[in-house]
């Protein structure tokens, strides 16, 4: 920021720790700045003045950082605002777009990841250049994982765009959910969302469902039916499991996409499509394409916007959240007491491959509240099948380092590294000790280290009266 007259970044969060961080950050990058305990002090200090960049917490006792974003979008429509909040449901991402917000960022979050994040909003607002998006969708759509923040934020930028997205992900990731968020915060919200799953239905009754017919095309035809292009009539059509569909109906589609027209079965009179379409598939389509399965121009047709869904594999950190949702959502439905799980049946979870992803946890949400014998559900309470399927313990481990390193960041502890490993040789040492009865001889081999270090790790570490004196 050398040579450029820069005015001071504020950062507004009633939580002190955080704007120590803060603090600390800037300083370090030579970034001027001002922090404000609560969104009053800001606002009134905005009459000496706007900031640079204005970073704010959502929620906050008395004016919510929502609430201060509006203000200041009123007084200052080109300055970047980065909101922030501890709540990742992404209802406050949508309503932090729709008030003009720079970018979102979900606590905890990783300093330097906020720090060139300012950065980029403070270019942004030297050259006067205001670019922002809007909405995003659903609470059903949860997620505190950094891959699903991404897929918010995508969303929110799509909203008010009309081109054809295509949503790839495994079968019960949720593409649907994208699907219904992706029409409900656009100009097209008012008109109809339309689904189909074109995998489900054999060939001659998906192109009927697709295009509809007229009266008399088929036997049986005996009146006119309107298809799901119709039907979906200034709104939007999603179109699921676009990979299974039969090559026929692919030249008719990549028709309706080229010229905007299609015919009903059995019809001559052309009918016009003013319909958003939005595909999703859990098959490689590139690959599709190479065998001869999928039409390469329809494929690039579909892939104007390609938006990846990640599995819940690699989002683990979401699956708390998730399963308290389903819970809560079973007993709704069931007009029941919620149950909840304990530590070890979350941890248990936490450590299964759910090949069936999000859908896979929804079912065993309801199946445990209809079927788990008390209100705290244990490990011992879940499905057969799940307890036959041995956790995946090196995922499971590296999950709980990194959401306690996310931790400490976010509490602004410093020697992170040198604490975490102090704890990682402490931990190594006493339960090799605990597996050999205290032989240190023997715990120093397995542990592949010498018996000198093992001694010295010991005093270091504070092992002396936790094992046995050496064999």
């Amino acid at each position: 920021m050398k040579g450029r007259n820069v005015k001071p970044v504020w950062v507004v969060d009633d939580d002190r720790s955080i704007r120590w961080v803060f603090e600390k950050a800037l300083t370090r990058e030579g970034i001027p700045f001002k922090t404000f305990a609560q969104t009053s002090d800001a606002l009134a200090e905005l009459d000496q003045g706007p900031p640079q960049v204005l970073v704010s917490d959502i929620r906050m006792p008395g004016t919510s950082g929502l609430e201060l974003l509006q203000a200041v979008k009123q007084r200052c429509p080109n300055l970047p605002v980065i909101v922030m909040t501890a709540y990742s449901d992404l209802e406050s991402a949508v309503a932090a777009f729709q008030g003009g917000a720079y970018e979102y960022l979900p606590k905890p979050f990783d300093v330097d990841q906020a720090v060139d994040l300012i950065r980029r909003a403070l270019d942004e607002s030297l050259r006067e250049d205001q670019g922002e998006d809007t909405p995003q969708a659903s609470p059903e759509i949860l997620g505190q994982a950094q891959s699903m923040q991404e897929v918010f934020r995508a969303i929110g930028r799509l909203s008010q765009s009309t081109a054809t997205v295509l949503i790839t992900g495994e079968s019960g990731s949720g593409k649907e959910l994208v699907a219904q968020a992706l029409h409900r915060h656009s100009p097209r919200a008012a008109k109809p969302f339309i689904a189909i799953n074109t995998a489900a239905m054999p060939k001659d009754l998906l192109e009927s469902e697709l295009f509809g017919h007229e009266r008399g095309a088929f036997t049986g035809a005996q009146a006119m039916r309107r298809g799901r292009f119709e039907q979906a009539e200034g709104g939007t059509l999603f179109l699921d499991e676009i990979g299974d569909m039969p090559a026929e109906l692919q030249t008719r589609l990549l028709r309706v996409l080229s010229d905007g027209t299609f015919y009903r079965v059995g019809g001559h009179q052309p009918i016009r499509a003013n319909v958003r379409v939005i595909a999703a598939t859990h098959q490689d389509l590139d690959a599709r394409v190479k065998q001869g399965l999928f039409r390469e121009d329809l494929y690039h047709r579909l892939n104007v916007i390609r938006l990846r869904l990640p599995s819940l594999r690699e989002r683990r950190e979401d699956i708390p959240l998730l399963a308290r949702y389903f819970l809560a959502k079973s007993a709704r439905d069931l007009g029941v007491e919620a149950k909840r799980l304990s530590d070890a049946a979350m941890a248990y979870l936490a450590g299964q491959s759910f090949p069936g992803n999000v859908r896979q946890l929804e079912n065993i949400c309801h199946w445990l509240t209809v079927m788990a014998p008390t209100q705290v559900i244990e490990a011992g309470d879940l499905p057969a099948e799940l307890r036959t399927e041995a956790p995946v313990a090196e995922t499971d481990w590296l999950w709980a380092l990194a959401h306690e390193v996310e931790r400490m960041l976010a509490r602004g502890e410093s020697s992170i590294m040198e604490s975490l490993a102090t704890r990682f040789e402490k931990t190594l040492i006493a339960k090799a000790l605990a597996h050999t009865g205290g032989r240190r001889i023997e715990a120093a081999n397995l542990l592949g280290i010498g018996r000198n270090t093992i001694t010295r790790k010991i005093a270091e570490l504070g092992l002396e009266d936790k094992e046995s004196p050496p064999a």
